[in-house]
């Protein structure tokens, strides 16, 4: 019989922790929940940072670390160059309004955009970021 198991967050590699935690709560509107300094050996800006819904609002909590040997992605992907292993993906109700928040918090327009309905950012680390209506 298999266990239960349910996945509840998403840890985010990034050479900028605290910033980057700090960034997506003021996106997403959610407080940062815990923070802690850099490791020894690491510099200044490592650390680890948590943000969280409030109890009985349904979506995830999320995990920046501090990554050492981290590689700002490029996208789309190109051969031979560090990919986005992943995406956080934002539902909207007003897209034009949702990208000006973003850009306003921080984030940069992708140049290539897929698709009419999805707009592709970058958080100020490089990670891309979707929001879809």
């Amino acid at each position: 019989m298999r266990p239960s198991l349910r996945a509840t967050s998403v840890t985010i590699g990034t050479s900028q922790p605290l910033e980057l935690a700090r960034f997506y709560a003021r996106l997403l509107g959610l407080p940062v929940t815990a923070e802690e300094g850099p490791g020894p050996g690491e510099p200044e800006e490592g650390g680890w940072a948590q943000i969280r819904p409030p109890e009985g609002v349904a979506a995830p909590t999320l995990n920046f670390e501090y990554e050492r040997c981290y590689a700002r992605p490029v996208w789309p992907s190109v051969p031979g160059e560090q990919t986005a292993s992943q995406h956080l993906d934002v539902k909207v109700e007003d897209l034009g309004a949702a990208v000006e928040w973003a850009l306003g918090c921080g984030a940069v327009l992708a140049e290539f955009q897929p698709q009419d309905d999805v707009q592709v950012l970058l958080d100020p680390d490089g990670h891309p970021f979707c929001l879809f209506l």
